[in-house]
């Protein structure tokens, strides 16, 4: 099964420049098992996207289909063919 991540662009220099990119995944996965592969090919986009004990990093939004992943199973998140997972870091600031 094949599932799109797309990154915006102050992430875009942790997985070498690329705006997005595919994954052949086996089926099924999930958004864990996504985040596993990603972070094989770019330790250092990992390193913002999940904390120490490989949670979701706080301040990280992750969309799969549309859909904010904290609300569906989080990191189990079951993913169909064809999936796009958004990765938006929150902005703060005064």
């Amino acid at each position: 099964m094949r599932v799109t991540v797309l990154l915006p662009g102050v992430l875009r220099a942790t997985a070498d420049g690329a705006a997005k990119f595919e994954l052949e995944m086996t089926a099924p996965a999930t958004l864990g098992d996504v985040l596993d592969v990603v972070a094989g090919r770019y330790p250092l986009l990992d390193r913002r996207l999940r904390d120490e004990q490989r949670g979701l990093r706080r301040y990280v939004n992750f969309f799969v289909d549309g859909e904010e992943c904290r609300r569906l199973a989080g990191t189990g998140t079951e993913l169909n063919d064809g999936a796009e997972i958004h990765i938006i870091p929150s902005v703060a600031g005064g």
